[in-house]
């Protein structure tokens, strides 16, 4: 039903679709799609928390694998860019949500809500991630969680926009430095760019 809804929202709009269109794409009645969701509201936002702990799914896994703690970010930053770069229609999906919310207290309300949960579980995700690797996280979790949701919509909308403009490797670059990668920072102060994320990694590997 979420694949169906997701489908339905992105491709013609949360305030252009239907319950009725979801529920034909899911191969089910409209009655059936009202015995687990109250409202399109309530899909939406079920939408969203399941895509983003997918996401955060996904981060982990890899983290969990890495051999360094700066390895660990990297690799989920992969994650997370090649997730964006299979979800436009997600981003679009968000955005129009917002603004929907923008005049209605209730819907902005139940946003919040959602979106602190899911900042919640990234955060619990980020001290998992100090745990497993001996990363020393360079803000406490809960703001750290907000900036990388901010960095992630953020460089989605603008690789929308214009996508050779946000290359691959750019989130890991920026996270490496968040956490204060050494090879990172001297390369970003000595040559004026910060050296490639890959090239980052296997010198701090090297190193510890």
């Amino acid at each position: 039903m979420l694949d169906a809804a997701f489908a339905v929202f992105g491709e013609r709009g949360i305030a252009a679709s239907s319950i009725s269109e979801v529920a034909e794409a899911a191969g089910m009645t409209k009655g059936a799609v009202y015995s687990n969701f109250a409202s399109k509201d309530d899909l939406v936002l079920a939408l969203m928390e399941e895509h983003a702990m997918a996401r955060l799914t996904g981060a982990l896994a890899e983290i969990t694998e890495a051999p360094d703690p700066y390895a660990a970010i990297t690799e989920a930053a992969a994650v997370l860019v090649r997730a964006m770069r299979v979800d436009a229609a997600w981003h679009r999906i968000l955005a129009e949500y917002f603004a929907l919310s923008h005049h209605d207290p209730e819907r902005r309300a139940a946003l919040r809500q959602r979106r602190r949960e899911a900042r919640g579980a990234v955060a619990r995700g980020l001290v998992r991630l100090s745990e497993q690797t001996g990363l020393r996280l360079p803000l406490p979790v809960d703001e750290l969680a907000v900036v990388l949701f901010a960095l992630s919509n953020g460089l989605a909308v603008e690789s929308g926009i214009d996508p050779p403009a946000v290359p691959d490797e750019l989130f890991g670059k920026v996270l490496l430095l968040l956490a204060g990668a050494p090879e990172v920072r001297q390369g970003a102060a000595g040559s004026g760019r910060t050296p490639s994320a890959s090239t980052s990694v296997a010198t701090s590997s090297a190193a510890m």
